[in-house]
């Protein structure tokens, strides 16, 4: 397993399809680029924001009912892709029992970023589709990528998700 940092949420022109950026945290810095919902990519950049919605959101409902019934995440695994689909674990932890979830990707790190829980990826995938980036590159793509998506944020409405 390796470690990895969340750089942003973009958006991927011309389809405008959101995806969120992954970064190994040491060595060679490696970018895990994933395609998610827009929903989730509101929901992730939002909380990286710090914005806390006036009623809790299905992620925030999901880190109350966590705390409430004394479960920790403990770490979120993206753990390969399989036809073009990634997949990840959510690793939790009650008392002395660790259970292991599976979820989406967007929504496991809608959940690690509302709970500061580390993220790692297999070594594997990485090896599989990671894209190398210097370092500088991948500094500069941050503030890029904030960028970009807060442009699509102030574009976006509640009527574009349909009922």
């Amino acid at each position: 397993m390796i470690r990895m940092e969340l750089v942003g949420v973009r958006v991927e022109v011309p389809a405008n399809t959101p995806l969120v950026m992954l970064r190994e945290h040491t060595g060679r810095h490696r970018l895990l680029p994933i395609l998610i919902g827009s929903a989730e990519a509101s929901s992730i950049h939002a909380a990286m924001e710090g914005i806390v919605p006036p009623r809790p959101l299905t992620h925030d409902l999901v880190v109350s009912m966590l705390e409430t019934l004394n479960v920790q995440l403990a770490r979120v695994v993206i753990t390969e892709i399989r036809d073009h689909t990634y997949y990840a674990e959510l690793h939790l932890n009650r008392g002395d029992d660790t259970l292991v979830v599976s979820s989406r990707p967007s929504d496991a790190l809608a959940l690690a970023v509302r709970t500061g829980t580390e993220i790692f990826a297999s070594s594997a995938l990485l090896d599989q589709v990671a894209i190398e980036a210097p370092e500088e590159i991948a500094e500069r793509e941050q503030d890029e990528l904030l960028g970009e998506f807060r442009e699509f944020l102030d574009d976006i409405s509640p009527e574009d998700f349909g009922a």
